[in-house]
């Protein structure tokens, strides 16, 4: 197959970037890829630095005053659809999502269009209403909670399959303690300290900032036991202020963006994802538990779709501030435990979370539209 994969992101990407790469490397061999994506963008510097996919520099900005632009882009999108013959044009985001719609328009031969939805928003507007109907062949919905919502949405018209997001089980798997004992250094010198970490990021609805505030009730000395740390952009300074305000500055760290994400997650003794806003399954979640580290989630979207509570890691309720701090209570009073509860999490991951599994549904679903398979891929499965 040809596939050209569009995504919006100009900077880092976040889980977009992880998705795409990771179908990248693995379908690569098999096939002939194309990334479309703002110049700079890390995803494209991927795709150029491993040569899984030719890149397309395309900005797919939206205002006014770059109308020209996105004319030109929209002509090299079209463009280059039509000289490769691409078979299948998989859209990840609202704003590219609509370009490949407009650059396919009045085709002669018009390739498939798959859409991923990666978030928690509502789809229930008036630009996925037209995108759903002109503008989609197929869904790849990242949890059951998404489908749900998908269900609930204008893309009820189209098939729609559930196909939960992969890690590569070799980079991510347990490492020795020592390989994150000089951050964890930096995080506490304690022996007796308890340190949760996230590689999920540090926007503020992925919920950080309510563990702060669920460490910060504790009673002493437990209270000045618990460290967290957290990789990511520059924190909120308002929330950064808040951790001042909360007496919590020396306990929690930020680790700033990581290209290597795994000696922070050797630091710590769990994980822990605590989003209420815009998350769907979480690769960061993922991609501690194949590390062998037990997760915190909150129940919210997909999250708890990772899990089983108190087998591999804990479900928390959103925003419960005194359900988190009990949680953490408990964990301190495991900690001795949780290398155990880790090991489970890693055969989960095992099971589960493998690109191979990944990859392959991704593939199915791409095959499914080009024969023009009406059923989802669940549907065909039961």
């Amino acid at each position: 197959m040809k596939i050209l994969y569009t995504n919006f992101h100009a900077g880092d990407g976040g889980g977009h970037t992880t998705y795409l790469a990771s179908l990248a490397r693995a379908l690569s061999p098999r096939h002939q890829l194309f990334m479309a994506a703002p110049a700079g963008s890390r995803v494209l510097r991927v795709m150029r630095q491993e040569r899984i996919a030719e890149p397309v520099e395309i900005a797919f900005s939206s205002s006014l005053a770059t109308l020209g632009r996105q004319w030109a882009d929209l002509r090299t999108l079209r463009g280059l659809i039509r000289e490769h013959a691409i078979d299948i044009v998989h859209a990840n985001g609202a704003r590219d999502h609509r370009v490949a719609m407009e650059a396919v328009a009045g085709l002669p031969k018009r390739p498939k269009l798959v859409f991923t939805k990666h978030n928690s928003k509502s789809s229930n507007t008036f630009g996925n209403t037209v995108r759903a109907r002109w503008g989609t062949d197929r869904v790849i919905a990242v949890s059951e909670h998404t489908r749900q919502m998908l269900l609930d949405s204008p893309y009820r018209r189209c098939p729609i399959d559930v196909v939960r997001n992969g890690v590569d089980l070799q980079r991510f798997a347990p490492v020795a303690a020592a390989e994150g004992a000089a951050l964890r250094a930096r995080w506490t010198l304690d022996p007796e300290a308890l340190v949760l970490v996230s590689n999920a990021g540090t926007d503020g609805h992925k919920g950080w900032i309510d563990l702060a505030r669920a460490i910060a009730t504790l009673p002493e000395p437990l209270r000045g036991k618990v460290h967290m740390a957290v990789a990511g952009r520059e924190p909120d300074p308002r929330l950064v202020a808040e951790v001042s305000q909360l007496g919590m500055a020396g306990q929690v760290h930020f680790a700033g963006l990581l290209e290597d994400i795994r000696p922070l997650v050797a630091s710590g003794d769990a994980g822990f994802v605590l989003s209420y806003d815009v998350e769907t399954i979480s690769f960061a979640c993922r991609e501690m538990m194949a590390m062998g580290k037990p997760v915190m989630v909150s129940d919210y979207a997909g999250l708890p779709e990772n899990i089983t509570h108190g087998r591999n890691g804990w479900i928390v309720p959103v925003r419960d501030v005194a359900a988190i701090a009990a949680q953490v209570v408990a964990l301190y009073e495991q900690r001795g435990d949780l290398a155990r509860i880790g090991l489970a999490a890693r055969e989960h991951a095992v099971e589960a979370f493998g690109l191979e599994t990944f990859s392959g549904l991704t593939e199915a679903s791409y095959e499914a539209v080009l024969r023009g398979t009406e059923g989802s891929l669940r549907k065909a499965a039961d």
